[in-house]
């Protein structure tokens, strides 16, 4: 994962505005982080999420 491409799209796509603590904060990154990895597919990596992109180039003998 790219950081700076991660948190340009975090900044877009969820609303930081509503946490009132820092606790609510780190969950809902930890959360966004999770999603962007796990579930948002990537143009860029053949229309794989990161992780299924990774696991594919692991399985490359």
């Amino acid at each position: 994962m790219l950081r700076g491409v991660i948190f340009g799209h975090m900044k877009d796509e969820i609303d930081y505005r509503s946490c009132n603590t820092f606790d609510e904060l780190q969950v809902m990154i930890d959360e966004y982080v999770d999603y962007y990895n796990n579930f948002r597919y990537q143009w860029n990596l053949k229309k794989l999420t990161p992780i299924q992109f990774r696991n594919q180039l692991l399985m490359v003998p």
